[in-house]
């Protein structure tokens, strides 16, 4: 069976044992397999009494640490992890499953995919979540960017997870055409748009850190709701809409 990027994976029957490289695919996994998880990042913060071993970071994996864990499987993001990691990780002879997601509707699929591969789960989570994704609320017409660094600044560019999130609830990424992914900008720079989405992560935007360097209203959401695809999902369509709901009505 080949992964998202169409790499082949050799899994043996029985998955027993699993090392996640993703924040999002930890929280999905134990949300689907519980005590199936042996590793995860340091990052992986969701489930909250999640106790596996640690690992290091998605970008500084400690792989002789992920191999002593003896994974049947370690699973990866295409967008999160770097390359040379996972090959490092499949010649210590580790079966890696590399996830894709750009958006919502790959998120649905590439997780009903992984599951399929490792075995019988609880999936009824990614019922829920493609549900609250049928008919999200709709917002627009709202032309926005999409915050998710300073010093420098960083935006959400062309092609992202993010990006198809802010679509679905029709709210046009006023950088969606931008040749880059993420394109560093300084604010003055920036297309026209209406509205500024900050979210508390990967940078922790806040009421006083980011607001002041734009003019227009300013959205300050979660996250998870923006980023994570898995149990997150489900209620991130309301979460997203309240908060720029709010945004727009100041």
């Amino acid at each position: 069976m080949n992964d998202d990027t169409g790499c082949p994976v050799a899994l043996t029957s029985g998955v027993s044992r699993v090392v996640s490289l993703v924040p999002s695919l930890t929280e999905a996994v134990a949300a689907s397999y519980p005590g199936l998880l042996v590793g995860a990042t340091d990052w992986c913060t969701h489930p909250a009494d999640l106790h596996v071993q640690r690992i290091g970071g998605t970008k500084n994996p400690d792989v002789a640490k992920i191999a002593a864990l003896r994974p049947d499987l370690v699973i990866a993001n295409r967008e999160e992890n770097r390359p040379a990691d996972l090959q490092a990780l499949r010649e210590m002879g580790l079966s890696v499953w590399t996830t894709d997601i750009r958006t919502v509707d790959d998120g649905l699929a590439s997780m009903r995919r992984l599951f399929d591969q490792i075995g019988s789960a609880d999936s009824s989570w990614l019922d829920e979540a493609t549900a609250a994704w049928t008919s999200p609320t709709n917002l627009g017409p709202v032309s926005a960017v999409i915050a998710i660094w300073r010093r420098p600044w960083m935006f959400v560019g062309s092609n992202t997870y993010a990006g198809d999130v802010v679509h679905r609830l029709g709210i046009t990424n006023a950088l969606g055409g931008h040749s880059e992914r993420y394109p560093k900008i300084n604010p003055s720079d920036l297309p026209a748009h209406q509205l500024v989405i900050l979210p508390n992560e990967p940078y922790a935007f806040t009421a006083d850190d980011g607001p002041e360097a734009f003019t227009q209203p300013c959205a300050l959401v979660d996250g998870r709701a923006l980023t994570w695809y898995g149990p997150a999902m489900i209620a991130a369509p309301e979460h997203l809409a309240s908060s720029i709901r709010s945004a727009l009505a100041r």
